[in-house]
């Protein structure tokens, strides 16, 4: 097995197409992140519920995810279900989250995720962060759209509880789903870390991957 880890990681870039999804995808990623370097710079844009309690819900769930960094969100306005007719708007709101910041690493959804607002997003992604690592997080749901990952973040049992719980804890909007629960949120994590040998992991796509092995 291979492990690369980055000498230098001082900024990330973690979009989402709906409050809750980075946290689902890459919450105890962001977890780990955050412990071990202290002082991130973070930059989040969540394309739909802005201006509704999911945006209040997103707020203090991500800065409970990104313990000690600092956090910069923006919770857009498109209509959830949608982006295929928002393509514009979606387009134009992360060309400006590209603007403004160079980051190190970006979480997005999986470019084969099953739902149209999370593979839209993620097929814009690399459109504006051209030159970049981009981690595609997974979120599991009735669509069955699972798949073989090629990267993985162990996690602790302990940055998996505590993922779990906050989840548990910021999005009470959510709570009624069938999905939405302990068993499924420890069960991917507990298959992801057996195929890297961990006790839990989160699993990501990469679509492209430079590697800077030496000469």
């Amino acid at each position: 097995m291979i492990r690369l880890g980055a000498e230098r990681l001082d900024r990330i870039v973690a979009v989402g197409a709906h409050c809750d999804d980075i946290a689902i995808g890459a919450g105890g990623t962001l977890l780990a992140l955050c412990r071990a370097r202290p002082g991130l710079r973070i930059d989040v844009l969540v394309l739909s519920g802005g201006g509704s309690e999911r945006e209040q819900e997103e707020q203090a769930a991500l800065t409970a995810f990104c313990p000690g960094a600092e956090l910069h969100l923006t919770v857009d306005k498109l209509p959830d279900g949608r982006l295929p007719v928002h393509w514009d708007e979606a387009k134009a709101a992360v060309e400006e989250l590209r603007a403004r910041t160079e980051p190190d690493l970006v979480l997005a959804p999986r470019t084969d995720d099953a739902h149209q607002d999370h593979r839209g997003l993620a097929r814009l992604v690399p459109t504006a962060f051209r030159d970049h690592l981009v981690l595609g997080y997974e979120i599991v749901k009735w669509d069955g759209d699972l798949g073989r990952m090629a990267a993985y973040q162990p996690l602790s049992p302990e940055t998996a509880e505590e993922k779990v719980r906050l989840l548990q804890e910021h999005y009470p909007s959510q709570r009624h789903r069938p999905w939405y629960d302990r068993e499924a949120f420890l069960g991917l994590a507990r298959i992801r870390g057996i195929e890297c040998h961990a006790r839990y992991a989160e699993a990501f796509a990469v679509t492209k991957l430079t590697l800077d092995l030496g000469e």
